[in-house]
């Protein structure tokens, strides 16, 4: 997409601005602090360890043991949506055992199985383009409901098990994540957490939900914004959407921080870690998204989704619902018109993303 020569196109570096304002818009002090740091690959400020660089990133979720229960991290926030036995707050067996059921059911097969639902949504939505405005994130939403209900067996509406599992994450990530802490987010958080509960046949389930609905809810839109500013509809064909997708997923990097905590003490790039420390994995500087003009290849779009035995099993999931969007809106070459950043998710996202059509696909409505 950059060609790797350092220097990025003018019409990326437009996709770039936009897609900074969600960051600058969305946690403003917590991303100019990693914007500060972000040239040391690890950055200690009092008990709190920053990791930018790529390797002692791998190295943080591969060698270095974690503490999965500690509050602050995305286990002690499973812990508080689903009291306990949910894959990120096991440990030993429990944890790979638990790793391996989510695995089986976000493998090839089940994304085979998965993708008529959300197909339908866009066979059905994306026409709007041809006489109108098409709303990118209440799509996003419509279709990270229908995933997470077919992936939890939830008989509940996918549009208010959407919403719930939005509320429950944008509340424990207000619990979690650096900086203060409204006076009642505990309190809030749990609030949220038994509604999503209410939704679901099995409440371990609550973790999946949200992981499927925020992580679709932040990057289709992001992804679409920055392919239509970019100019790369011409590019989007069956052969190389599921590259693009990949490429545009690094780009965004729609989990930018992994939170964790050191069980043991350690060495990361030559700097100490000791028992407790917190770990603020920066997964967007890992995989090279802040630097333009940059090709870092597959290990680097994986960096998005983690490594190890931390990584992430939903990413065939997420690649293969991007490459249907795309593939879905490249017809219409949309343009956005209209973007106002989300405040409030867990995740940087937009809170409306408007899309205009460029051109009406043959044998669509006029």
């Amino acid at each position: 997409m950059t060609g790797g020569t350092g220097r990025e196109p003018a019409r990326h570096r437009g996709a770039r601005r936009r897609d900074r304002r969600v960051y600058l818009r969305s946690h403003p002090l917590l991303f100019a602090l990693l914007a500060a740091t972000r040239r040391r690959p690890v950055a200690r400020l009092g008990h709190t360890v920053l990791v930018h660089g790529a390797e002692a990133y791998r190295e943080a979720l591969t060698r270095i043991p974690l503490d999965r229960t500690a509050p602050g991290t995305t286990g002690g926030a499973a812990a508080e949506l689903t009291e306990g036995g949910a894959l990120f707050d096991q440990e030993g067996t429990g944890h790979r055992t638990a790793r391996r059921e989510v695995a089986a059911g976000l493998d090839a097969a089940a994304v085979d199985r998965l993708r008529p639902r959300w197909q339908a949504v866009l066979a059905a939505r994306t026409p709007e383009l041809a006489t109108g405005d098409l709303e990118l994130v209440a799509l996003a939403r419509e279709l990270a409901g229908v995933t997470a209900a077919a992936l939890t067996g939830s008989a509940g509406c996918p549009h208010a098990l959407a919403g719930a599992a939005a509320e429950a994450a944008a509340a424990a990530a207000r619990d979690h994540l650096p900086g203060p802490r409204p006076r009642d987010a505990a309190r809030t958080a749990a609030a949220r957490a038994a509604d999503l509960a209410a939704l679901l046949p099995r409440p371990r389930d609550a973790v999946l939900a949200v992981a499927a609905v925020n992580t679709t809810v932040a990057a289709l839109p992001r992804a679409a914004a920055w392919c239509a500013d970019a100019g790369l509809w011409p590019s989007v064909d069956p052969a190389g959407a599921p590259a693009l997708a990949a490429e545009l997923l690094r780009l965004t990097a729609p989990s930018p921080l992994l939170p964790r905590v050191a069980a043991a003490d350690a060495d990361l790039a030559g700097r100490p870690v000791r028992r407790g420390d917190r770990l603020i994995l920066v997964a967007r500087h890992a995989a090279g998204a802040h630097r333009p003009g940059a090709s870092p290849g597959p290990a680097a779009a994986q960096a998005v989704f983690g490594a190890g035995p931390h990584a992430c099993p939903g990413a065939g999931l997420a690649r293969a619902l991007l490459t249907d969007l795309l593939l879905a809106l490249a017809p219409y070459a949309p343009v956005v018109t209209g973007a106002r950043a989300d405040r409030r998710s867990a995740l940087p996202g937009w809170a409306e993303l408007t899309l205009r059509a460029t051109r009406t696909p043959a044998g669509s409505a006029p």
